[in-house]
Parts: C-alpha cells; structure tokens; sequence
C-alpha cells in the first residue's frame, strides 16, 4: 500500500468512457469495480462486466501487462523516480498512452475513504 493512509485509486477507460475503478485494499490486493450501469466493453476479456467487484491479491495482471518492458521500464523507473515494484505508479504514469483502448489516471480517494 502507499505511504499515505488511504488506498491509491485509478480510474479506468475503455474508448474514453469511464468503466470503473482500480483500488488499493488496505490489506493488500487490488480491486476492480465497474460503474453501475456500465454497458461497455470489458476492460480485459479476464475482466468481464459486473456488478460484482473483482478482487486480486496482487496486481493486475492484464493491467500489469500494458506496463513498458526492457529499455523503455528503465527510463520510466529513471525518469519519474519509480520503484520497480510500484506496478500502480507505473501504469498511471504511462496511462495516458497505453497501447490499445485503455487510458488510466489516478483518481482521488473514494469518499467514504477519505482522512
């Protein structure tokens, strides 16, 4: 989890329409909601739509794999000052431009969440 006390959240889009969030689980794992009445496509075909979140105990993986690799993850990491195992702070970073049809930013805390 992040340094702060509340859980680091993303939203994600699929072709530019908001599909729903990823959120850090206070202890540990990640968790993918699809808005309410999303009718879109799914974000990942192992990511199917719901109403039922789907809970991970690691990170993504279909997420974790629209992450840059090799030379490219280097000067990423280099660059912004990542850590090579923040895979969240990565994929926010290069979200904007990510291959394919997603497009992730960071969000601010749910409210219910926040201090």
């Amino acid at each position: 989890m992040s340094d702060s006390s509340s859980p680091r959240r993303a939203k994600v889009l699929q072709l530019a329409n908001l599909a729903g969030y990823l959120t850090e689980r206070p202890g540990g794992g990640w968790i993918f909601t699809y808005l309410d009445g999303y009718s879109g496509p799914p974000i990942s075909l192992t990511i199917p739509v719901q109403p039922e979140p789907h809970e991970f105990d690691s990170f993504p993986s279909p997420l974790e794999g629209l992450l840059p690799e090799g030379p490219q993850l280097e000067s990423l990491l280099r660059t912004h000052k990542i850590d090579r195992h923040d895979a969240f702070r990565q994929l926010v970073t290069v979200g904007a431009d990510l291959v394919g049809s997603l497009t992730v930013c960071e969000a601010t805390p749910h409210p219910a969440e926040a201090p």
